[in-house]
């Protein structure tokens, strides 16, 4: 069955989610999750692949070994496009609506370190200001994990401190829960941000690349 959108129920089951965090919970409405969102989500993730690729849904489950926060599951189901390791694009769904990014997630060193490179100098710092400006323009919203203050190396006054800021740089667009999300058409609206997407995550293919230092 092809795509046909997010129902109401998509939007109820996050509600619920977000008041009642539990394993109980969950194990309730399990049966909604799988039919009003993991079904739905992995419908338009397959008809997106032609075009972008193969998208990997995220299972429900949170990591929470390490995390203050011992909440048992995410408020949103996302799926990314993994075109090299960490870089990509990515759409979510949750009670506040659809996300959708594309940018790099991951901030090993090395890949911190060629970012930082590459924004210094001219030739390639100027065509990521063009982009990320543009992007800007358009509605979106750049987003990462920045420093708060200037990176170690670099004047206060570089023409581009505030990309240099970034250990992690990703543009994204929210979209409130409106009646075209329990539509087909929301495949292209999705599309058509990550086709704006697109010179950002190349800039960053070429220049950032994924991490080549081993797993630790």
């Amino acid at each position: 069955m092809g795509f046909t959108g997010f129902p109401d129920e998509a939007f109820l089951f996050y509600e619920g989610l977000e008041a009642d965090n539990s394993k109980t919970y969950f194990g309730r409405h399990k049966q909604l999750y799988e039919e009003a969102v993991r079904e739905p989500m992995l419908a338009l993730a397959d008809e997106l692949a032609a075009e972008f690729g193969p998208a990997q849904l995220f299972r429900p489950h949170r990591d929470v070994r390490f995390a203050k926060d011992k909440s048992p599951y995410k408020t949103h189901q996302g799926a990314f496009v993994d075109l090299m390791p960490g870089i990509g694009l990515y759409v979510e769904l949750s009670a506040a609506g659809l996300f959708t990014a594309g940018g790099v997630y991951t901030k090993a060193p090395d890949q911190v370190a060629r970012y930082r490179a590459a924004v210094d100098e001219d030739l390639s710092g100027k065509p990521l200001e063009s982009i990320t400006g543009s992007l800007e323009a358009a509605g979106y919203t750049l987003q990462g994990e920045r420093l708060k203050t200037r990176p170690r190396g670099f004047d206060a006054d570089h023409p581009r401190i505030e990309l240099l800021r970034h250990r992690s740089l990703h543009a994204g667009m929210r979209f409130e829960p409106e009646p075209w999300v329990h539509t087909p058409q929301v495949r292209e609206r999705v599309a058509g941000t990550w086709r704006d997407f697109g010179p950002l995550v190349e800039w960053l293919c070429t220049h950032v690349r994924g991490s080549e230092l081993p797993p630790r």
